[in-house]
């Protein structure tokens, strides 16, 4: 299992990565998303999930809309365009930060 403290330090770059790739996603689906994309080495829990996609949407990069799903509010979050554009920038920094860290940690 990956540290908490690097998800926590990764979370806001995994979330724009998500939605940059599918458009449109919920909460419990982006936790099964990261799950499955890392092997079971991920666990995103909802306590620091929600947190981060709800300041996202105060920032103005993601927008929510609720939808009825089987009888069920579901709640589901997607870019703005400003998001969009964030989520390139964000994703090619870490990948400029972790080259870097690899330089010092080798």
């Amino acid at each position: 299992m990956t540290s908490k403290e690097l998800i926590k330090g990764t979370l806001r770059v995994i979330v724009l990565k998500l939605l940059a790739e599918n458009r449109r996603m919920y909460g419990y689906e982006m936790t099964q998303r990261v799950k499955d994309l890392s092997g079971d080495e991920i666990e995103l829990t909802f306590g620091a999930l929600y947190p981060t996609l709800h300041k996202l949407e105060a920032e103005g990069l993601v927008t929510s809309k609720t939808m009825m799903v089987d009888n069920r509010a579901r709640k589901y979050y997607s870019l703005t365009s400003a998001g969009d554009a964030s989520a390139s920038k964000e994703v090619k920094g870490y990948f400029d930060f972790t080259k870097a860290l690899s330089l010092v940690l080798k």
